[in-house]
């Protein structure tokens, strides 16, 4: 019992290490790409080629004087900064991230919660996070970060319809909720190692599932709830030092958290070349398809105007629920009739 406790205390210290490390340097990603799209250089000062910028941000959030208007319902304020960062994290609980392995004749299951309904937890707990914002504008006090919150809240019921039909193909398929299992069955022994991927056969559901995962995290051109040239900084706009922060990490580690399960679900998770013969090679195959994700997000950043607030809606309502609903149709009768 001890042994199993104790593996399982390391499995969750390094899954969090790597999550924080990795929101951390989507930042420094985010501002050189951007700066390379926009023909700037990008953080330079802070360590070699700036790679200690994002320490360097932390330090200065830390220290930072946090602001707390008059007018604010104090105890929501100080909860809804959690209450958007925390499921964010608990995303990567059930997300495998390797092939179970042998680690000093001990085997290790590489994933924190193999949970048989994984995917479920997954939509059931991110949708949560979008109470963090609403809370966060209301609390607030503030006519730009109401607004904010109200938009978010808008936006998340038009897409998660959208979010949660576009996997339907992919569960219909596999006929399991539970992630590791989808991994395995997406395995191929032959040359061709990504023959059994989800995404090519279900090239409308990934395009469904990359849609709304940038809309549900409130990413160019989704980002209505924030909006800069409309409300200042829409549901943060009075929040600073690490509760700003917390928003601040919550939004990339949702990044990396739609980004690790859409590797998952449509790309073979940890699959890869040698994943048999070379031991952990498998985290390396997760990380570099994770990495694809975050870098196609910030290349929309940087080529894409902002919707409109009725573009947003309409696009939702009008064009991805129906395609969703759609594939889900076709899907169902393709299975059905066994051409799978």
């Amino acid at each position: 019992m001890l042994e199993v406790i104790i593996a399982s205390s390391i499995k969750v210290v390094f899954v969090l290490a790597a999550v924080l490390t990795g929101c951390a340097y989507s930042t420094y990603l985010e501002r050189k790409v951007v700066g390379h799209l926009q023909h700037r250089i990008g953080p330079s000062y802070a360590g070699p080629y700036g790679l200690l910028q994002p320490i360097a941000d932390a330090v200065k959030l830390m220290f930072k004087e946090d602001v707390v208007p008059d007018k604010v319902e104090r105890v929501t304020f100080a909860l809804a900064p959690i209450i958007s960062f925390a499921p964010a994290l608990l995303t990567f609980a059930v997300i495998p991230f390797a092939k179970d392995d042998n680690v000093f004749g001990y085997d290790v299951k590489m994933v924190l919660s193999d949970l048989n309904i994984g995917i479920l937890f997954v939509f059931a707990i991110t949708s949560i996070g979008v109470y963090g914002i609403v809370l966060a504008g209301w609390s607030s006090g503030s006519k730009y970060s109401l607004m904010g919150g109200i938009r978010s809240s808008a936006q998340m019921i038009s897409y998660e319809v959208s979010y949660g039909l576009s996997i339907i193909g992919v569960i219909l398929i596999a006929n399991t909720l539970s992630l590791r299992e989808l991994v395995d069955q997406q395995a191929s022994t032959s040359i061709w190692f990504f023959a059994n991927w989800y995404v090519f056969k279900q090239p409308l559901g990934f395009l469904l599932y990359l849609t709304c995962a940038i809309a549900e995290t409130n990413r160019l051109p989704f980002d209505l709830p924030e909006a800069e040239s409309e409300l200042v900084a829409g549901y943060h706009t009075e929040y600073s030092s690490m509760r700003f922060a917390m928003f601040f990490i919550g939004e990339y580690a949702n990044m990396l958290a739609v980004s690790a399960v859409g590797a998952t679900l449509f790309f073979g998770g940890w699959q890869g070349p040698f994943v048999n013969e070379v031991p952990f090679i498998g985290m390396f195959w997760f990380a570099l398809k994770v990495f694809i994700f975050m870098f196609f997000y910030i290349w929309l950043r940087g080529t894409f105007p902002r919707f409109r607030y009725d573009q947003l809606m309409n696009f939702g309502w009008k064009v991805l629920l129906p395609l969703a609903l759609f594939n889900t149709m076709v899907t169902g009768l393709i299975v059905v009739k066994g051409w799978f």
